[in-house]
């Protein structure tokens, strides 16, 4: 079509100028003819690099597609076939997204229901079970001999310290402190426990003035600041971490950054898991890393 709209322009060109062939060409009629024939090559390569131009975004965004990230879509500049080639792959990448967000979705859902039902066995059995045994404990250091109560000691502060762990570990798998008291608590509580268990000073910068979000979003910042200072204790060998909250009116920003050593930065479970949480809530996760600067995860 296009090869034909350059020959039509170019007979009607010819037909309707001063310029003649003869059947035997002269010398003068050569840079006629020649500049004509680049005229209409040139118009020729410039309607197909404009006509082809749509295909060669469909191939470079196929090159970038990343499953589990969102794509851009291409813009419908194309004709004929190609048009319908452009929406099919961009139908496509709706279909993939949406599989993969419900996908997602139900994993992590189930995750949070596993992390729910081993939080109440954990306080519901184990507790219990250690409450039991701590207050068998008392009994007996009361009507043991003197000679055995040190040893009875020793039991009962072992046995209230596996009690606490199992606590703590409940809290983790569960915050019910975000559910009652929102974001911001439950920042705070998971801040001071991360100082208590690793030593690293962690200073806070929330917005103290955030309303309560929805549960899904509150969540996903939560679970991300736990896997992130999970991180930072496992191995950044960081001095300080900072945490920041802050939201706007169309935002909620959480940045979480330490003074560690950095290094290269490898997608393991623990980051694939914080970005496919990000994805869920239409947020994105990016992850900063220096020798000189620490991380920082955002």
């Amino acid at each position: 079509m296009i090869n034909g709209l350059v020959f039509t322009v170019g007979t009607l060109a010819l037909a309707l100028s001063p310029a003649t062939v003869s059947t035997h060409i002269r010398l003068t009629e050569i840079p006629v003819l020649v500049v004509g024939l680049a005229a209409i090559l040139a118009a020729n390569a410039l309607l197909l690099r404009s006509s082809l131009a749509p295909l060669d975004q469909l191939a470079s965004s196929m090159g970038r597609v990343d499953p589990p990230r969102r794509s851009d879509r291409i813009d419908d500049r194309g004709t004929g076939d190609l048009r319908h080639l452009i929406a099919s792959f961009n139908a496509m990448l709706d279909r993939l997204e949406t599989e993969r967000t419900s996908a997602s979705g139900s994993a992590l859902a189930a995750q949070e229901a596993e992390r729910a039902r081993i939080a109440r066995e954990l306080h519901d059995e184990i507790g219990q079970s250690l409450t039991v045994a701590l207050l068998a404990l008392k009994r007996a250091v009361d009507k043991a001999p003197t000679g055995l109560r040190g040893d009875l000691h020793h039991a009962q502060d072992a046995v209230r310290g596996s009690l606490d762990e199992v606590s703590g570990i409940a809290r983790r798998l569960r915050p019910d402190v975000l559910e009652d008291l929102g974001l911001h608590s439950a920042l705070n509580a998971l801040c001071s426990e991360f100082t208590q268990a690793t030593g690293v000073d962690v200073v806070k910068h929330l917005d103290a003035h955030l309303a309560r979000l929805d549960p899904n979003i509150e969540l996903v910042c939560y679970r991300v600041a736990q896997e992130a200072l999970t991180n930072v204790a496992r191995h950044a060998g960081a001095d300080k971490v900072r945490v920041d909250l802050h939201a706007t009116d169309e935002h909620l920003t959480l940045r979480i950054a330490d003074d560690g050593k950095g290094g290269v930065v490898t997608a393991g479970a623990g980051i694939t898991g914080m970005r496919e949480r990000a994805l869920l809530v239409d947020a994105t996760l990016t992850i900063d890393s220096s020798s000189s600067e620490g991380r920082r995860s955002g």
